[in-house]
């Protein structure tokens, strides 16, 4: 009898010692948690999912990255983020809205040409500019850009010209100048949060909706609405961004592994959508969308009027004429 108790009490031991081990070796990792307001598929998840191999894999396992993605919205996650609650998002320009409000020229309707094009205006004095005044005001440090694609029309009818928005029921999210812009194409926008996109369209609170791609294949667009519009009228891209205090708290070496990691995550992500537009407008097409050709050239037009007079308002760091010529 006495034997057996002795076996009892060092079995507990022993359990109490690999218990201790374990809470210490998690003690020792650095966990970082990484939101984002769109489901699994689309471009800034899976910027995140390699973002997370990149950097448990080069970290030895120091660093641990957890995903929470398609439950909260974009407004939600960046105030998380500023916040210190999570450490990083992938999410869309909200910090920039909110924290760069005279820099959201990066982020509006038919003031980019390309890709290409936001890249060297990102890269030189005004993004620059942009990414420090949300550094300042939001807590909130740009690590790297990935591109989303242009943004298309979705709708249950097709669309060839502005007539044929208008007063349509056109889900936004709760961006003012993006509504500003289709308020002018005579459209009447309702800003609704991206997790209830799919609800509002199969209810009928909006009749068509808006959006990149990657967006349209990973909600499923194609069971609510039977017309995609290639309206190509902005040209999409979001941030991978970390907390600053956070940032500032780690080493110069962990820097540079969140660093590398970034990089190699939007690298990948943004040759695949430079590379794979084409293939997800066939894999909606074969799903049964009816992919529509407008004369974008006439929705511009009637744009125009709206975005020179965001730009003297609420944009008066630079003109639409000076992001053109760059």
């Amino acid at each position: 009898m006495k034997k057996l108790k002795l076996s009892y009490i060092s079995l507990f031991a022993l359990l109490f010692a690999l218990s201790y081990a374990s809470s210490a070796l998690a003690q020792d990792k650095k966990i970082i948690r990484i939101g984002s307001p769109f489901r699994t598929g689309h471009i800034l998840v899976e910027a995140a999912e390699k973002f997370k191999i990149a950097l448990e894999r080069d970290s030895g396992g120091r660093f641990l990255v957890e995903l929470q993605v398609g439950t909260v919205s974009e407004e939600v996650i960046n105030d998380q983020c500023s916040r210190g609650v999570i450490e990083m998002q992938s999410n869309g320009h909200r910090a920039l809205e909110i924290f760069a409000p005279q820099y959201f020229f990066f982020n509006a309707p038919y003031v980019m040409k390309d890709f290409d094009h936001f890249m060297r205006v990102w890269r030189a004095g005004l993004g620059r500019k942009a990414v420090e005044t949300v550094e300042k005001n939001g807590n909130v440090k740009y690590l790297g850009i990935v591109y989303r694609g242009l943004r298309q029309t979705t709708s249950k009818k097709p669309i060839y010209t502005p007539a044929d928005v208008y007063g349509l029921k056109l889900r936004l999210p709760t961006v003012h100048t993006w509504v500003a812009v289709w308020k002018e194409l005579d459209a009447a926008p309702i800003t609704i949060p991206l997790p209830e996109l799919v609800k509002s369209l199969r209810e009928g609170t909006a009749e068509a909706s808006e959006g990149d791609l990657t967006q349209i294949t990973s909600f499923r667009l194609d069971e609510v609405q039977s017309h995609l519009t290639l309206t190509n009228h902005l040209v999409q891209t979001g941030g991978m961004m970390i907390n600053k205090a956070f940032y500032d708290s780690l080493s110069r070496e962990d820097q540079g592994l969140v660093n590398r990691a970034v990089e190699e995550a939007t690298e990948w992500a943004n040759n695949k959508i430079r590379t794979g537009e084409t293939a997800l407008l066939i894999e909606l097409q074969r799903k049964g969308m009816t992919i529509v050709i407008p004369d974008a050239d006439l929705f511009r037009a009637k744009g125009k009027p709206a975005v020179e007079a965001l730009f003297a308002k609420e944009w008066p760091v630079t003109t639409w004429q000076e992001v053109l010529a760059q």
